[in-house]
């Protein structure tokens, strides 16, 4: 992993076709440590997630599409995006970046 993603201040976990996380940042290891931080690195994401969410990566590996939604808990509000990655033109696996954001935060429409 390059060392500005291991530093990267947003969580980044990354899993491969089978949902087994493959790499995770500092953030990623910090964020989720009550799941066992980086001994997750290996492990089935699909041990850990609700049926619905399963549902939605299984989903994604199969269609390539992104899946981005806001959560708060705990007062901190998050942005999630979740990305098909792909090697060689083949859906590899999925990317997942989770960044803090404020509770309210302004919005500009470019034309």
């Amino acid at each position: 992993m390059l060392d500005w993603v291991k530093h990267f201040p947003a969580a980044i976990t990354v899993v491969d076709r089978d949902g087994i996380v493959i790499q995770m940042n500092d953030k990623s290891c910090e964020t989720f440590a009550s799941y066992g931080g980086a001994k997750l690195i290996g492990t089935s994401i699909y041990d850990v997630h609700p049926p619905y969410a399963c549902d939605k990566i299984r989903q994604m590996l199969l269609s390539g599409e992104a899946n981005t939604y806001t959560i708060e808990k705990g007062g901190t509000k998050k942005l999630i995006h979740q990305q098909p990655w792909f090697d060689d033109g083949i859906i590899a696996g999925v990317v997942e970046m989770s960044i803090v954001i404020p509770s309210s935060m302004p919005n500009y429409v470019r034309d």
